[in-house]
């Protein structure tokens, strides 16, 4: 499939918005998906391709979360390890789903979404040290499987396992979340690749724009802590219900 250049500058600036939205709360694979599928994409390849920005996404935030001291690796790790293996078999079954399949997957997804994250939470305490963690690593491989299948909206579900189960507080809830995501989604990605559902130009030119937004949404978690998580979270949900009603 040929791109024309307004369209990889598109991507890109999709990927700017998208990587500053997975980062800060969740959500970006919602605004990314249906662009590429709009520019063409069958959806299976659309849920391939976006594979590339997630993993540069990751790597980019990760990178300045560990620079910035949240580097609890062992924790991080045996949590991914734990997501690998239901990433693998999600990812496989993503590839043998047909694209308007998918579409209508993913539209029925976002209306599940919006209605569950809009529910008002009540707050958790927030402990020091990281608890449940044998619960937490066995919904691992749950959050694995849905990430590899569709990755679309699997920050919000993240999210809250690492912050109402585990009992993290948000800042280093977005540190083990892009951790634990860009791991398994080598994974997913290598499966999509092998099945030949992977555009890699439009895929390196959303990860531009991913590499970038996660970075700056990584800055910002930091810099701003708890309180700007929660306004962008309550922004993501506003513009998703104004998309889906509108």
């Amino acid at each position: 499939m040929e791109f024309e250049l307004w369209q990889l500058f598109l991507l890109a600036g999709v990927g700017v918005l998208s990587g500053f939205l997975n980062v800060m709360a969740g959500g970006g694979s919602l605004l990314a998906l249906p662009v590429l599928i709009f520019m063409g994409l069958p959806g299976n390849v659309a849920n391939g391709t976006n594979r590339v920005a997630i993993v540069a996404q990751n790597v980019s935030a990760f990178t300045s979360f560990f620079r910035k001291g949240y580097s609890e690796l062992r924790t991080m790790l045996t949590l991914a390890l734990c997501a690998v293996p239901g990433a693998a078999m999600g990812a496989y079954l993503g590839t043998q789903v047909s694209g308007e399949l998918f579409n209508r997957i993913l539209g029925g997804l976002m209306i599940v979404l919006l209605i569950l994250m809009s529910r008002k939470q009540r707050d958790v305490a927030v402990i020091e040290k990281p608890r449940r963690l044998v619960l937490g690593h066995f919904l691992m491989v749950a959050v694995g499987f849905y990430g590899g299948f569709i990755q679309a909206g699997v920050g919000f579900i993240l999210m809250a396992v690492l912050y109402r189960v585990v009992g993290l507080d948000l800042v280093r809830v977005n540190a083990y979340k892009v951790f634990i995501i860009g791991i398994y989604t080598l994974v997913a990605l290598a499966i999509f690749a092998d099945k030949g559902q992977v555009l890699w130009l439009a895929g390196a030119s959303l990860a531009v724009g991913t590499t970038i937004g996660g970075w700056i949404g990584a800055h910002f978690t930091v810099k701003r802590g708890e309180r700007l998580i929660r306004v962008i979270l309550n922004v993501v949900l506003i513009v998703m219900a104004v998309r889906l009603l509108f």
